[in-house]
């Protein structure tokens, strides 16, 4: 079998181990006789496959007591209408950082529901930074403050949780979550699709503290209601099984690596070489301010445009492969989630420094 690096943003890269394990299991997950794929969500096996993962997840981040795990479905777009049917609670008035494409489409589905104060936006700049902390109109009196820690299409990260006093923050964290240690005790919820440092498409968790439950609007369906998933172990119809499976081996793999606080050494030293190989190169470029650059998702473009067909056939023909920017951006973007070996990264940077050689 080929073996490729895949720098895909999501559904993305999941360790080689992992794989290995879910292939060993597929027909027969310890001695049952049956796939997980084919278990009764229901029944003792995978009980034991769920309880386990949301242990280890909680290990992993030092979920609080005070918060529920939610195993869900629909996406960080689900939760983009969950938040508000849920957090709103009687207000009229939520706060929204807009600093990417994301949370332009979580203010988009907000403006459903009440009304959004954009407390700072980055448009200006193309989204290439996070707005000045003293331009930001922070509503003392909003039912919560949301933003997305992380934009994967520019590639932009917040350097540090925002301070919004008693507001209820709330964090988009689809494409880090598990990069490094988060103080959870600091949100109300923190919200993840999986596809991108988790597992496979299919899975969303959501960290919920308590006292946010059971005040979502009266309109709000049941599928869309955290306190139903809270009551039913989130399982309140059948939950996506085989991802959530998936999910839990990767907490495991994580856990064997030294926990998040190993992940972010590495996931730091990965980031910095390959923004200093792009920084040191003047065939290469990154938009983003440096303060404010992304350690999962690095976005670079060439010098001339007209190399970038070039670059993708002869990166893939290197086993490089997924490194295409997003269609709204352009140029290439090299997606490094826990699950990238520097190995990886290494041999995109060997790539790029032969490339620009050839063609500088």
């Amino acid at each position: 079998m080929k073996q490729v690096y895949n720098f895909s943003p999501g559904p993305a890269v999941l360790p080689h181990s992992v794989l290995q394990q879910a292939q060993a299991e597929m027909l027969d997950w310890q001695g049952s006789g049956v796939s997980v794929m084919e278990m009764s969500h229901r029944g003792k096996a995978f009980m034991s496959i769920a309880e386990k993962a949301e242990a280890d997840l909680r290990k992993l981040l030092n979920i609080p007591n005070n918060y529920k795990v939610l195993f869900l479905q629909g996406g960080a777009h689900a939760q983009f209408a969950m938040i508000p049917l849920n957090l709103l609670q009687g207000k009229q008035q939520a706060d929204y950082m807009e600093t990417g494409d994301w949370s332009v489409r979580a203010i988009e589905e907000a403006r459903r529901y009440g009304h959004v104060n954009v407390v700072a936006s980055s448009i200006s700049s193309n989204f290439t930074t996070i707005p000045e902390r003293s331009t930001w109109q922070v509503n003392p009196n909003a039912a919560y403050f949301h933003y997305v820690d992380n934009e994967t299409i520019r590639g932009v990260e917040f350097d540090a949780i925002p301070e919004v006093g008693d507001v209820t923050l709330v964090a988009d964290m689809s494409s880090n979550i598990l990069s490094r240690p988060i103080d959870v005790a600091r949100f109300g919820v923190i919200y993840a699709g999986a596809q991108k440092n988790i597992g496979p498409a299919g899975l969303t968790i959501a960290i919920v503290r308590e006292d946010l439950l059971g005040k979502a609007d009266p309109k709000t369906p049941n599928i869309l209601n955290y306190q139903i998933y809270a009551d039913n172990d989130s399982m309140y119809n059948t939950p996506p099984t085989y991802a959530w499976y998936i999910a839990g081996l990767v907490f495991e793999w994580l856990l064997a690596q030294g926990g998040l606080e190993a992940m972010a050494v590495l996931n730091e030293r990965k980031a910095e070489k390959l923004y200093a190989a792009i920084d040191q190169s003047d065939f290469y470029a990154n938009p983003v301010d440096k303060q404010y650059r992304s350690w999962m998702n690095v976005p670079f473009t060439l010098r001339d445009p007209q190399w970038d067909a070039v670059f993708l056939k002869q990166a893939e023909e290197a086993g490089l492969v997924t490194l295409k920017g997003h269609r709204q951006v352009g140029g290439m973007r090299a997606s490094i989630y826990n699950a990238m070996p520097e190995a990886g990264v290494d041999a995109l940077i060997s790539f790029m420094q032969q490339f620009e050689q050839a063609h500088g």
